[in-house]
């Protein structure tokens, strides 16, 4: 008795490759709808289309095969922690981080202008007394050194992390001084 190798093992796997690629681009398309990414959605969506129509025809051509259910399933969720994944690693937009603290934030604020990177402070009052809230709007590539300002120059401070849609001015972290905000935040830890 021969062993069918294409219906399952070669059929499943090319569906669970067409899954995963279609689904990582409906991912990333969904992302970048949400970021106001216009231009790049439309190219995102035809091709997500067209590995969906084929990989669809290879599952309703094989009804009776269950590896190619099991590999379609496997390669939506697969699909969704790939687009989520690349997603995180391009970093695309910007973030406002919101700190607030009842400590002095004077060394923050002046380890901010350092780095070149804006800030806005608001006097506000708390549920336990006065505080201040800092507002920065950060390039998402530049959010982990920002909040490893805030753990050394304020590290009880509570701060939150949203993405933006869209911003219109300020004092951004140019490309250039990234490696400053870097040498900056490795030797105030020492």
């Amino acid at each position: 008795m021969n062993f069918d190798y294409f219906n399952w093992v070669i059929l499943p796997l090319l569906i669970f490759i067409s899954r995963l690629a279609d689904v990582t681009l409906a991912t990333l398309r969904h992302i970048f709808i949400s970021k106001g990414l216009k231009k790049i959605v439309p190219i995102l969506g035809f091709f997500e289309v067209l590995i969906w129509l084929i990989a669809i025809r290879q599952v309703f051509n094989n009804l009776n095969n269950a590896a190619c259910f099991v590999s379609w399933a496997a390669g939506f969720s697969a699909g969704t922690y790939l687009g989520i994944y690349i997603e995180e690693r391009l970093a695309i937009g910007m973030q406002v981080i919101r700190i607030i603290t009842a400590e002095n934030p004077d060394n923050l604020i002046a380890a901010f202008k350092q780095a070149h990177q804006g800030v806005t402070i608001v006097d506000g009052q708390g549920a336990i007394g006065p505080v201040k809230l800092l507002f920065t709007v950060v390039k998402r590539t530049n959010k982990n050194e920002v909040v490893s300002l805030i753990h050394t120059h304020s590290p009880n401070a509570f701060y939150s992390v949203e993405d933006v849609r869209s911003s219109h001015q300020g004092v951004f972290t140019d490309e250039k001084k990234i490696n400053f905000f870097r040498r900056i935040t490795s030797a105030e830890k020492k």
